[in-house]
């Protein structure tokens, strides 16, 4: 098993222990491998949710030029909602998976063909 696939297996299990769902292995895998080189730096790898430059850029950087969704206050509120359902007490928000649960709220799985 490569190192990306035991990550994609470790972002599936995250999936199902904390948000309770079985994870659309595709678009896991999608996601996954569109986040690049980052998933295997520890500290690119996870999001600071608390850290709101952190966040600023994951609005700019995914939501507005990967999935090309308009700017507006909605995307904020979507990833704060999506930290919220991951859990904020959660030491490691990964990457990939905050970034498939965000594809998954906006219905933009189709950016992943």
């Amino acid at each position: 098993m490569s190192k990306r696939e035991e990550l994609i297996a470790k972002y599936a299990a995250d999936i199902k222990d904390k948000l309770g769902e079985t994870a659309d292995m595709d678009l896991l895998t999608k996601v996954t491998i569109g986040c690049g080189p980052s998933i295997y730096s520890a500290d690119s790898e996870t999001v600071a949710a608390s850290d709101n430059a952190e966040l600023e850029r994951v609005r700019d950087n995914y939501l507005i030029k990967k999935l090309g969704l308009p700017e507006g206050p909605n995307l904020m509120e979507a990833i704060n909602a999506c930290i919220d359902k991951y859990g904020r007490s959660n030491r490691n928000k990964y990457r990939a998976v905050l970034y498939y649960m965000l594809t998954r709220h906006f219905g933009k799985e189709a950016v992943y063909g």
